[in-house]
């Protein structure tokens, strides 16, 4: 990363130092976490009491008028129960009318201790039927299954799912604890009825199933219980929040020039299909790139020079003497937006994944050439740095598995896909899960506004910008997905329908600004997908 001396500045410390961090977690990893603080001398019913105060403490931060309409506090039986009687007694010390619908008597000996320690006063009711038709309160904490749960509920619980989401649909705002009862936090699948949370409090790591089901989930708080060193699991992937992405986004110094922030070559765009090299570039030019040249067929070279003036355009080089003038110009090359699946397309990939040995994005059409061919793909891309940004279907149809089985283990197939590649993996969806094949990370932010085609040719675009600038895959792609992700939810603002990719590129400039620091004891914020 060349500047002023031959380099971009590192970042500026931002908002103290980076966060801790988060892991994203299965039920069974969450559950060694709380035990491996136990063992190290945390009591659990500590860890019940600070899991309770905490989640009581956001849900007075965010819903202050609704309190005002009281509490309904749904229990089960387990220790997920037990976190929701604490919260009862903590709402109601804060003087919030408080009611407490319970499914059956509390069975492990933290739950137990926790109903005895309910304030007088609080009844104890035993019929979610009972309440059924009664005027829905503010607030309904859902305390009914934790991250243990398996299969359907079965008996009052389901019943009791079923009141929870009849008293949203009667105005009442939904908060689960941990997880929504019915939903199951490693996999994200329901095997009957689900509760479906407007707000999901969540504890010590965020649970696998709560990104796989964001409609379920609602907007995501995870929060610090003390499980100290415990939470730390390297095993599991990390969830990458403002101060990882934004951490490492170099610096622009004040004597930057358009030569020192970078040059960029984005290969693809055949005839008719100019589109997706546009939205490449301005991704590009958003993410502080310094010179961006599109290389285009030849029908391509007038859209685009209307579309983005400020880019450069070359045609399809007609020779080896022509690409690697081309290729020489670049300090990053960004192929496949547009490229187009016919021989000449194909044809140009391989020469230039061929004759250029520096940083490369390689995306959509470029992906596609290689299919059937993943190990030649590999042998391409080693040894520089390199990340490719699949979809589902071309990371399916790359690895060679069906679309099922790469869905049920989209955490651990962006990993087994960049052990193939040798290169780092993208691999776009719900959550983004990135892979060098040592690390996995994943990414969270984004709405259904990024469900559109054209999406991925701005992230791409946003991707090679800072490869360019870093010379480092991983955090690349994990710092692009996020701001990518923030974009939207800045351009949607909690809408999707009317919101547009030129919308997106335009908030891009409101995207790397750091937001503001997070609560104390908030680990984790995540706004709902959609409102």
């Amino acid at each position: 990363m060349e500047g002023r001396g031959g380099r971009l500045s590192r970042p500026a410390q931002i908002t103290g130092e980076i966060q801790m961090t988060v892991r994203v977690t299965t039920a069974a990893q969450a559950a060694a976490m709380d035990e491996r603080a136990i063992q190290a001398g945390t009591a659990s019913y500590d860890l019940m009491r600070a899991a309770a105060s905490q989640a009581v403490e956001v849900i007075c931060a965010r819903m202050a008028s609704e309190l005002r309409r009281g509490v309904t506090v749904f229990v089960g039986v387990g220790n997920n129960g037990g976190d929701g009687y604490v919260a009862a007694a903590n709402l109601a010390a804060k003087g919030i009318a408080v009611r407490v619908v319970a499914c059956g008597d509390p069975r492990t000996a933290d739950a137990q201790r926790a109903a005895r320690e309910l304030r007088a006063g609080i009844v104890v009711e035993h019929s979610p039927l009972g309440v059924a038709d009664a005027e829905a309160p503010g607030v309904v904490v859902d305390a009914l299954l934790g991250t243990g749960a398996r299969g359907e509920p079965r008996d009052e619980v389901k019943d009791a799912i079923l009141v929870v989401n009849a008293l949203r649909a009667r105005g009442a705002r939904v908060v689960s604890l941990d997880v929504p009862s019915g939903l199951d936090a490693t996999t994200g699948l329901a095997a009957g009825e689900c509760v479906r949370a407007d707000l999901t409090v969540t504890f010590g790591s965020v649970k696998r199933g709560l990104l796989r089901d964001r409609d379920a989930s609602g907007a995501i708080v995870a929060v610090d219980i003390g499980l100290g060193s415990a939470s730390d699991d390297p095993t599991a992937p990390a969830l990458i929040g403002a101060a990882q992405a934004l951490g490492r986004v170099p610096r622009i110094p004040a004597d930057a020039n358009k030569g020192t922030r970078r040059r960029l070559l984005i290969v693809g765009g055949a005839g008719g299909m100019a589109g997706a090299t546009i939205l490449a570039a301005r991704g590009a030019l958003r993410s502080g790139v310094g010179m961006v040249k599109v290389c285009v067929e030849s029908p391509s070279i007038a859209p685009v020079q209307a579309a983005v003036p400020a880019a450069l355009t070359t045609t399809w080089p007609s020779d080896e003497a022509q690409l690697a003038e081309q290729l020489g110009w670049a300090h990053c090359v960004l192929l496949g937006p547009g490229l187009g699946l016919g021989k000449a397309s194909r044809d140009l990939a391989l020469s230039v994944l061929t004759k250029w040995r520096g940083p490369v994005v390689v995306d959509a059409d470029a992906l596609t050439a290689f299919e059937g061919n993943t190990q030649r793909l590999g042998e391409l891309l080693a040894g520089r740095p390199a990340v490719i940004t699949p979809h589902a279907v071309e990371a399916q149809r790359l690895a060679g598995v069906a679309a099922a089985d790469l869905d049920a283990g989209r955490f651990e197939a962006a990993d087994r896909l960049a052990d193939r590649v040798k290169a780092t993996v993208l691999l776009k969806g719900v959550p983004t899960v990135i892979s060098n094949g040592i690390l996995t990370q994943v990414v969270a932010t984004g709405t259904p506004v990024l469900a559109t085609g054209g999406s991925g040719d701005v992230l791409g675009g946003i991707v090679a910008t800072l490869l360019a600038q870093t010379g480092d895959p991983l955090a690349s792609a994990s710092s692009a997905a996020w701001v990518h992700g923030r974009a939207a939810e800045i351009a949607g603002a909690g809408a999707v329908r009317g919101v547009v990719l030129d919308d997106v590129v335009e908030a891009l400039r409101f995207a790397w600004v750091q937001p503001a620091t997070m609560p104390a004891g908030v680990l984790v914020d995540l706004a709902a997908a959609t409102t």
